[in-house]
């Protein structure tokens, strides 16, 4: 980036930093715009004291979707650069705050915790509930689990689910369980999710859909295929039926694996079934065929889901622009991104800009100027680096 284009970007940072800030924001921001506003200028930031007074500026609070997609960036970004201790700071000062002391707040702040990795600050939240004016619940011991889920910390899953029950007097439900099951299978370990399954049995919880999916996730990661037929006929055994969600854990699973056709032979068999497939199961198909190099295919998967009424989501296009650009399929990439752009959908700069070489590699130079053309209508950053490839297209 040349030194213009890094002083109109923090110039333009500064801005939007000096609004939010703003003492009067609120008089000129609704509360949407005034986080919609943090979020952008947060996931720009390096600063780390920045970020907190961002979102200070900008109260917080996990009662609004946003509001919670906005600290979770800003404790990424604080994790990311290994600021623990002010995460540790930021996370107190939010508890602090007495329209805070909620239930609500208790949970995601454990799970920003777990985000962070940081699982002997959820623990220690969790034994504060008292003092917060908070009674311990499932739904708080739930959260703490979750926490160390994402924290990959599967032994303090064991223990947390084995102890606290007992300590503080709670009953596990459904998604305690199922969280349990789903730490088992993330480890490797997931035949140890059985005796879970026992145990809902004998404290008269149903397993549903989700228990199962978890069950089938960690069977196929691990390859003991023979243990998924077992899952299936327990499913029936439980009077589940095989939806559409079982077969896009399948197949999903069955794509990791890279083991594409038998997972389009899944697909093959839910429509022989009438079972109807959504977009989520072709975009699983679609990202496994790209990733295993079989473009041709993933193309025409596209086609029939549209055909069939399912409507792709941003994801997909992104992945078949990028792998279409991978294997040098540059006329597919200009239709496939054109159409997502139309869509106010832009893939991220790296995927564009290989696919702007491309077609300039190609002798393609006027197409790339009406993508680029394109690509500075429908965003709002990197315009200045795009007037700069723009500039130096040959004439």
């Amino acid at each position: 980036m040349s030194l213009i284009s890094r002083l109109r970007q923090a110039s333009f940072s500064l801005r939007r930093f000096s609004t939010v800030l703003s003492p009067d924001s609120s008089k000129t921001l609704s509360a949407k715009e005034k986080t919609r506003a943090a979020l952008n200028l947060i996931k720009f930031e390096k600063n780390p004291s920045r970020i907190v007074e961002i979102c200070k500026a900008a109260s917080l609070t996990p009662e609004a979707p946003l509001d919670r997609i906005t600290l979770s960036v800003a404790i990424t970004k604080l994790s990311e650069s290994n600021h623990f201790e002010i995460i540790r700071e930021f996370l107190d000062d939010l508890k602090s705050r007495p329209d805070l002391k909620t239930e609500r707040f208790i949970s995601h702040a454990m799970v920003l915790y777990g985000q962070a990795k940081m699982i002997d600050q959820a623990i220690q939240t969790f034994k504060q509930c008292n003092e917060l004016g908070v009674v311990p619940s499932v739904r708080i011991l739930n959260s703490l689990i979750f926490a160390c889920i994402l924290a990959k910390d599967y032994k303090e899953v064991s223990r947390v689910f084995v102890e606290f029950p007992k300590v503080y007097g709670i009953v596990p439900n459904l998604d305690t369980y199922n969280r349990v099951i789903q730490a088992f299978s993330e480890s490797g370990s997931t035949s140890s999710a059985y005796s879970i399954l026992a145990e809902m049995d004998r404290k008269g919880v149903k397993p549903d859909a989700t228990t199962f999916g978890c069950l089938l996730s960690g069977f196929y990661s691990e390859e003991r295929f023979e243990e998924v037929g077992k899952v299936l006929t327990l499913m029936e055994k439980y009077g589940l039926r095989l939806g559409v969600s079982t077969y896009n854990i399948r197949i999903h699973s069955l794509c990791k694996l890279k083991k594409v056709d038998e997972a389009k032979a899944l697909l093959d068999g839910m429509v022989s079934r009438g079972i109807k497939p959504n977009s989520v199961t072709y975009s699983h198909l679609i990202h496994g065929f790209c990733k295993a190099g079989k473009l041709v295919e993933a193309k025409s998967l596209f086609r029939e889901m549209t055909f069939k009424g399912c409507q792709p989501d941003s994801n997909c296009y992104f992945t078949l622009v990028y792998f279409m650009c991978q294997g040098k399929d540059f006329d597919n990439a200009l239709e496939i991104s054109k159409e997502s752009i139309a869509k106010k959908w832009v893939p991220n700069f790296t995927t564009m800009k290989s696919l702007v070489d491309g077609l300039v590699s190609v002798s393609k130079v006027a197409e790339a100027k009406e993508l680029i053309s394109q690509i500075k209508e429908n965003v709002r950053v990197k315009v200045d680096l795009w007037d700069e490839i723009e500039a130096g297209l040959p004439q």
